[in-house]
């Protein structure tokens, strides 16, 4: 099994963007595009946006991603 390309990525994220704009909406739909589907950045702006601790954005995050496999 090989691991999808950078570009693979940022495609299937483009297509995600819908709905991660429905379980967040208090971010932009550009804020979403610019995270490029790094959890890491994701995680900073669901923290920052929704005024929540690292660990509950983190535990938003996973489930998001593991509901896109």
């Amino acid at each position: 099994m090989s691991l999808p390309s950078a570009d693979e990525l940022k495609g299937r994220w483009k297509q995600r963007v819908g709905a991660a704009k429905l379980a967040w909406g208090k971010l932009t739909e550009d804020e979403i595009l610019k995270s490029e589907g790094r959890a890491e950045k994701l995680i900073g702006l669901v923290q920052e946006r929704y005024a929540i601790t690292r660990d509950e954005a983190d535990k938003q995050v996973s489930k998001f991603f593991d509901k896109a496999r």
